[in-house]
């Protein structure tokens, strides 16, 4: 197993987990963001108005876009267990 080998590995590993977190991570910017502009125009300094619709956002993104992270991680790991023989240096 090699340098490059392992870079490899690290790189498909960092872009399959930006690839997995983005659909989570947009919905919460785009909400937060949303909630932000409508409590400074309104001047409303509510904790909890920022938080419940951010927990439901992130909810409703998760199960629409579940299934699809599911199948690219199980497709991410099948390829790492075909690569095993190749990266121990036996094929």
């Amino acid at each position: 197993m090699n340098q490059n080998a392992v870079m490899d590995v690290a790189l498909q590993g960092l872009l399959i987990a930006a690839k997995l977190s983005a659909p989570i991570l947009v919905t919460a910017l785009v909400v937060g963001f949303a909630i932000s502009l409508l409590q400074s125009i309104t001047q409303i300094q509510e904790v909890t108005l920022s938080f419940v619709p951010k927990a439901v956002a992130v909810s409703v993104a998760l199960i629409v876009s579940g299934q699809w992270m599911i199948s690219e991680l199980v497709a991410f790991t099948h390829g790492l267990f075909e690569k095993i023989p190749t990266l121990l240096g036996g094929g």
